[in-house]
């Protein structure tokens, strides 16, 4: 199995960064702040206003490190990244797959499916722990009724009606998403709002699902797929549609149930927030306090439900690539999308 290596996220404006024997490092107003072997580094995730030197990029591409460029806010702006990996006949494979209905009518469902359950034990999760009861009851009804729209996908002939279906599910889970929410501060979800986020959950869902979004992209270019080449969300020049599409089963385990224990645990504070214009963001040290809290998160074991294999939870983007990658090479008869135990 692949060995978890470390994305470097810089968060600091104004930070510049250079190649020396080997290391990445890193400084701030000209005095040198951290240096990191590029060997224990498979990504470099920049925010805001940063630069890197020419040799650096280069060094980076050689080996085979990912640069991703985004806004302070956390909107993706582009990516840099060395040789296409993997054999071309994988591509070629999984462009044929995308004019093969069957195929992807089946993928589609499959992941939906995982979705709308990996949603569900997240309700199930907090519903055993709520201390009101007729809070509790509410969610064990939407939680069943989750069930009932899963059901429904396998009537589905066409990949626009699961969407429906998806949408009714994502009401139903994000309708009760204040009830798994004890922040002693009071922060509410309300409703879900990307762009902008309009509160501070949001704020913070919305970023988290931009790391889990960087991860998938750049295991998929790992393994040597196209992460543009989407199934489930419509192709579109420029968007990662098939990143998108392996996002959905894991939101849920992955960056939901982070975002809740954090406001739950009391973590942020009013200055790891600013308001522009109606819009709510993190700022830098609420940044840094998210990243450090996922960087955490993705070192935690698990035993994945399909490999039967203990794996780190960082590594999960890059095993769900993988397990595709085998059934478009025959080796699958179906995709095993990742199911939250």
């Amino acid at each position: 199995m692949k060995k978890l290596l470390e994305t470097l996220y810089i968060t600091t404006p104004e930070s510049y960064l250079f190649e020396r024997n080997g290391n990445i490092c890193v400084a701030i107003g000209g005095t040198e702040k951290a240096s990191v072997p590029i060997s224990q580094v498979d990504s470099v995730v920049l925010f805001g206003k940063n630069t890197m030197s020419t040799a650096l990029l280069s060094f980076c591409a050689q080996h085979d490190v990912t640069i991703s460029f985004l806004s302070e806010n956390g909107f993706f702006q582009g990516r840099m990244c060395g040789p296409v990996s993997g054999n071309v006949l994988l591509r070629k494979r999984q462009y044929e797959s995308l004019a093969d209905t069957d195929f992807a009518r089946t993928f589609a469902a499959d992941l939906l499916f995982c979705k709308i359950r990996n949603s569900k034990s997240v309700l199930m999760r907090y519903a055993r722990a709520a201390s009101d009861e007729t809070v509790k009851q509410g969610i064990l009804a939407s939680a069943s009724d989750l069930t009932e729209i899963a059901k429904k996908l396998d009537c589905c002939t066409d990949i626009d009606s699961m969407r429906g279906i998806e949408g009714a599910a994502a009401s139903i889970y994000f309708s009760h998403f204040d009830d798994l929410l004890s922040s002693p501060k009071g922060y509410r979800f309300e409703v879900r709002s990307r762009r902008p986020p309009l509160n501070e959950v949001n704020a913070v869902l919305s970023f988290v699902y931009t790391l889990l979004s960087h991860d998938i992209r750049s295991s998929m270019e790992t393994i040597g797929l196209d992460p543009a080449a989407g199934y489930l969300h419509t192709l579109r020049p420029g968007r990662s549609s098939f990143a998108l599409d392996i996002m959905e089963e894991l939101r849920a385990p992955l960056c939901d149930r982070m975002v809740i224990s954090m406001f739950n645990k009391d973590q942020f504070r009013t200055q790891d927030f600013i308001t522009d214009f109606g819009a709510v963001y993190l700022s830098e040290k609420g940044r840094r306090k998210v990243i450090e809290q996922w960087r955490a998160r993705k070192r935690e074991t698990i035993q994945h439900p399909f490999l039967k294999e203990k794996i780190s939870i960082g590594l999960i983007p890059y095993t769900q690539s993988m397990l595709f990658a085998r059934v478009l090479r025959g080796d699958l008869d179906r995709y095993p999308p990742f199911m939250w135990r």
